[in-house]
């Protein structure tokens, strides 16, 4: 088959982020491990060849137009989540926002097939959409090839200084919007350093670009969350950190801590297991799908997701090693060979094949 993906997200502020870190592994990925297919690429639909089999967006957004309503190749298209779509009321639209969404949701059930993250997603998205359970493919992602076993020690002094990289740390990686927790997970801290001396070192570390746009609400909201509950002292916000510098940050961790609401895949479980650090993660949305040898918390209770916490903050040098382990076997099931089989296996589906 020939197979024309639509690079939008490369070209982007998308880039360095989700969809765009999806879309270049996965053509890493389908390029090396799935040569039974062509492949070309286009940002505009006069680009698309002409003897092309399937076309892949790989990449959806419910209040923007971001798919031709019109398609002239059968057509798949990845929904990671309809999160804002679940929950409208954290998430308002607007008028325009609205009308939009109707407009992506009717052009959404012309594609063939749809791509997805999660079983949780696909539930979503045959509720809210419509589309039949058959049409909607479920392929499960997989940390980039960056996220490796690494050692707290490779972390250098510079790296710790230009992150602001505390000795002892409990991590937290990801975005500010609602369905993330983090107030949430900041309420939790303040049990957790409630039961640490004063002169523990521990610090909750936040990385994410957004902790440090003060322009955003939410971020507004965070600190006035982190003053309020007096935790200035022990919450550290690194902001943006460089993807080669990741795998270093979640190995030097106490453990990773993914408190959402809701997530349609939740990458830092995953990323965080693969460099050997232990993750608390909560049982909501698709986080069960991947979670493994987490510890699981209900995120409703910040006293539950603390407990969770010190749970793996006080494990004994042999059962933190034995957590580690089952981790880097769970990882295992989770690869972009994987991913790049069943994905090809959607474009399959989608003509019959």
């Amino acid at each position: 088959m020939n197979i024309a993906i639509n690079t939008l997200p490369l070209s982007t502020e998308h880039r360095m982020r989700g969809t765009g870190v999806y879309t270049k592994n996965l053509i890493d990925a389908l390029t090396k491990y799935e040569k039974n297919h062509t492949y070309s690429f286009f940002t505009r639909l006069v680009d698309i060849p002409k003897k092309t089999d399937v076309v892949h967006f790989p990449f959806f957004d419910p209040f923007f137009l971001t798919l031709p309503f019109f398609k002239q190749y059968p057509t798949v298209v990845t929904v990671h989540d309809l999160i804002p779509i679940v929950f409208p009321d954290k998430f308002p639209a607007g008028m325009r926002g609205r009308i939009k969404w109707q407009m992506q949701k009717i052009s959404l059930m012309g594609a063939r097939g749809i791509i997805t993250d999660s079983i949780c997603s696909k539930t979503d998205i045959v509720r809210l959409i419509g589309m039949p359970e058959d049409r909607v493919h479920v392929v499960p992602l997989a940390s980039s090839p960056l996220y490796v076993k690494a050692k707290s020690g490779e972390m250098t002094d510079s790296m710790r200084a230009r992150y602001h990289i505390p000795d002892q740390y409990v991590l937290y990686v990801g975005d500010v919007n609602w369905n993330k927790n983090v107030l949430g997970l900041l309420q939790a801290w303040k049990h957790v350093r409630a039961k640490q001396s004063k002169q523990s070192g521990l610090k909750l570390v936040l990385v994410g670009s957004a902790f440090t746009d003060t322009s955003l609400p939410e971020t507004r909201s965070i600190l006035k969350e982190i003053d309020a509950l007096g935790l200035s002292k022990s919450v550290v916000r690194s902001g943006f950190v460089k993807n080669e510098d990741m795998a270093s940050v979640y190995a030097g961790a106490k453990c990773t801590v993914l408190p959402s609401w809701y997530e349609g895949f939740g990458f830092p479980v995953l990323e965080s297991m693969a460099c050997g650090t232990p993750v608390v993660a909560t049982n909501r949305g698709s986080v069960p799908e991947i979670a493994g040898p987490s510890v699981v918390a209900d995120p409703k209770d910040p006293a539950i997701l603390a407990r969770a916490i010190r749970e793996v903050l006080m494990l004994s040098p042999a059962a933190r090693k034995s957590m580690v382990k089952d981790g880097f076997e769970w990882v295992k099931k989770f690869t972009w060979r994987t991913v790049a089989r069943d994905t090809a296996s959607a474009y399959e589906r989608v003509i019959g094949r």
